[in-house]
Formats: structure tokens, C-alpha cells, sequence
């Protein structure tokens, strides 16, 4: 049987209405067990062993990546390529803090970016596709991609791309959990919609010494201080203020009593750039900082700059099918202009390889608490979920591809249904 030609988005949304609603129960379910047993990056063992009975389940030939991770393809291949659907796998190191019958059971690691709801998505997205594939509904091929280590670096992408699963897509796209927006609400943008982001460390080492003679060893602690406070301040200066930099430090570790100048001390941070220009230049500015300031102490220095993930680039293409197919699916106010965040997400790499969009799934429950990312107390409001995959599905099935961009607008005061 030849694929079908395709449907326009409300074709394609009125069709996979039917066949996610009778999955909601279920991949609830799915997305709960995900929270209750987290697994860190390159660890999702269990997580991709529950991908893979599911998927074959529903009668399809999922294919597990080297370590943990999987990809899936469904469909035909049509002349233009397949649409890849994009989902991470891996927990973060906190506590859970949720309070739900379904909180972790796992000490110290929990889903507190969401990775639980995207994978329960694309799952759910690629349950319905097969469905619709077997009815020969389906125009074009899908490829489902579960990527291990999201959260980490260097991260999962990586793995990824080596093992060639961008082969024969022709976009690919992906959702991020936003509890800023209210569910119902799918937050888009034309070109870099999170920053790059890089782990820094600075290790200053000495002979040590006594507290009180600090004039006959460098001083590490201070030396650490000058670092803290002055390299910031020095790549303000240095590069463009308009692409967003900063840096900011998140550990400092040196010595363990009060009267004993250390023989070593370290201090980490991120550095993040809105702007990929400033992203490659900020590293030998960083560089030559953090040696400037610290050589008048007579210490030695120890700079790793470990390069995280660039900006993710939304294609303007991309993010006009993506706001179709949400519009769609959430009606004509479903889909709002979302900020850049200085958030980092490696699937930024896929875009440096093919073009594709990253949208923000509204993961709120309109009028209660606003939640933050990457905290222990995070709680999503899991019709997000249903969200999720009618608008990735309506997506892949609709053949409606728009010639010109259209950046998100704003939303009224009035809520839209989901």
C-alpha cells in the first residue's frame, strides 16, 4: 500500500484525538512509574528495558542504543525524510521532594526536569503513529529517538550522533517541560530559544602554609577569592554584553581549618552565552582572566573548561509546523512567544546537523503554584502529558508544511482547553 498523501493540521488533530484519549490512563501510569524509579545519566537501564517492551508490544522494531537509550522507526520512508521525535531519558542527582504517591524511591535522584513526562510523550506519540500506520494513515516516517544522559557533560547527544540515528531525518524535534506555562500552553521562538552552557573549573595551588606568615606561600584562599569576584566582572568587559554572558559559580572548596593557608583550592561553575559568537570567543577570554587575576599571588593556576552545548537553534520552518500542528491541537491561542532561557539543552547538537525546533510544553495548573525546574519539589500537571503527544503525533501526520514563519503570539486572559 502507497503512503498517504497526508492531512492539514486539523485533519491530522482531529484523528489522533481519538487514539490518545484511549492512552491517557495508561501512559499516566507509564509516566509515574518513570518518577517513582529515576535513573541518572547512562544508567537508564530499567527506563530503556520499559521503552522496549512497550514499543514491541504495540508491534514495532525499536532498536537499543550502545550503553542505554533506543530509537524506533515507524512508517514509510517517504522522498523527504523521516521527522524525528526527541525525547531524554536520564534523572537528576537531588532529593525528591514532591510528595506524590509516586515520588521517588531512588535516595537522592529525581525527575526534576521532566525527562519523565518527554519520554511518556514520544512514547505515547509513537503508540498512536503505529496505530494510524497500521490503518496506512500514516504519510511519513517517524523515527522516535530516547537519548540517554541529557544531563550531564559532554552529554548524551553525542552518543547519538556517532551512532549515526540523524541518518536519513530530515528535522527532528523536541518538548521541554515548562511549569511557567500554564498546561494547554506550548511556548515557541524563532532562532536560539535556551544559551550555551560550559562547566568551569579553577584549581589554585601553593605550597601552604601558616595564617600567620601568608607573605612566604601564595595565598590559595584569597587568590580564590580575586578569581570569585573579579573574572566575572572582567568578561562583562570583554565581550559583547548583548550576547548574554555569565558566569556563575556553584561550588568553592579550600582547606578545612582557620589557622592554615591550604596547599590547594577549587572553585566550579557554568558559563552561558545567549549568543554562539560570543559562546567561542568567551573561552580564551576566560582563559586569559583567570591567569591575570590571580598572578600577582604567586600561585599556580589550573583552568577546565569543559564545552557543554551551544544555543538551541529554532528553525523558522520548524517552529511555524510546530506552531500549526499546536494550534491544532490547543486551539488559535494555544501557542505563545516564549523568552530565551539561559537554560542549556544538548539537543542543540542535533540542530548543528539538521534543522529543527524545541518547543516549551506548558506543564502548570492554571491559577496554583509555579514550580521551578531542576528542584526536588517540582510537580508537573500530567495533562501535560496528553499535550505532549497530540502535538507531536498531529506533527508527524500532518502534511501541512508552512512556506513562511510565524513567531508565537501572546496569550489572552482567557484559559485554552486541553
Amino acid at each position: 500500500m502507497s503512503a498517504p498523501a497526508g492531512f492539514d493540521a486539523a485533519q491530522a488533530a482531529g484523528l489522533v484525538r481519538t487514539l490518545t484519549a484511549g492512552l491517557r490512563e495508561e501512559l499516566i501510569a507509564f509516566r509515574r512509574d518513570l518518577h517513582a524509579h529515576p535513573e541518572i545519566a547512562r544508567a537508564e537501564v530499567r527506563t530503556t528495558q520499559k521503552l522496549l517492551e512497550r514499543l514491541r508490544a504495540a508491534g514495532l522494531d525499536p532498536r537499543p542504543l550502545e550503553g542505554t537509550g533506543l530509537v524506533c522507526d515507524i512508517g514509510p520512508d517517504g522522498p523527504a525524510g523521516r521527522l524525528g521525535l526527541r525525547a531524554d531519558l536520564d534523572a537528576l542527582p537531588v532529593q525528591d521532594r514532591c510528595g506524590c504517591p509516586w515520588e521517588s524511591t531512588v535516595p537522592g535522584v529525581a525527575h526534576a526536569c521532566g525527562h519523565d513526562v518527554h519520554t511518556t510523550a514520544v512514547l505515547g506519540a509513537g503508540l498512536v503513529l503505529a496505530a494510524l500506520d497500521a490503518d496506512g494513515l500514516l504519510p511519513n516516517g517517524v523515527r522516535l529517538i530516547f537519548q540517554p544522559a541529557e544531563e550531564v557533560m559532554p552529554g548524551g547527544a553525542h552518543d547519538v550522533l556517532a551512532q549515526g540515528v540523524l541518518d536519513g531525518l530530515d528535522r527532528a524535534v523536541a518538548l521541554h517541560c515548562e511549569p511557567k506555562l500554564d498546561v494547554g500552553q506550548v511556548g515557541t521562538r524563532i532562532g536560539p530559544i535556551t544559551s550555551a552552557s560550559d562547566a568551569i573549573s579553577v584549581t589554585v595551588s601553593s605550597g601552604g602554609g601558616h595564617t600567620s606568615r601568608p607573605h612566604l606561600t601564595g595565598d590559595v584562599v584569597y587568590a580564590l577569592g580575586q578569581v570569585i569576584t573579579q573574572v566575572p566582572g572582567v568578561l562583562g568587559r570583554r565581550l559583547d554584553p548583548r550576547s548574554g554572558v555569565n558566569l556563575t559559580w556553584g561550588s568553592v572548596h579550600a582547606g578545612n581549618v582557620h589557622n592554615a593557608i591550604p596547599a590547594s583550592g577549587t572553585v566550579t561553575g557554568t558559563l552561558r552565552c545567549l549568543d554562539v559568537r560570543a559562546w567561542e570567543k568567551a573561552g580564551q577570554v576566560l582563559n586569559d582572566a583567570v591567569e591575570q587575576v590571580v598572578a600577582p599571588y604567586e600561585v599556580d593556576v589550573t583552568l577546565h573548561h569543559t564545552r557543554g552545548v551551544p544555543p538551541v537553534d529554532n528553525d523558522e520552518l520548524v517552529n511555524a509546523e510546530l506552531e500549526a500542528a499546536a494550534r491544532a491541537v490547543l486551539g488559535p491561542q494555544g501557542v505563545v512567544l516564549t523568552e530565551q532561557s539561559l537554560g542549556g539543552e544538548d539537543f542543540a547538537w542535533y540542530l548543528t546537523k539538521l534543522p529543527g525546533a524545541m518547543a516549551r510544553l506548558g506543564t502548570a495548573t492554571p491559577g496554583e503554584r509555579r514550580y521551578d525546574l531542576h528542584q526536588g519539589d517540582l510537580v508537573v500537571d500530567e495533562r501535560a502529558i496528553g499535550v505532549g503527544v497530540r502535538l507531536l503525533a498531529t506533527l508527524a501526520l500532518s502534511a501541512e508544511r508552512p512556506a513562511e514563519p510565524v513567531d508565537g503570539t501572546p496569550l489572552p486572559d482567557d484559559e485554552t482547553a486541553v
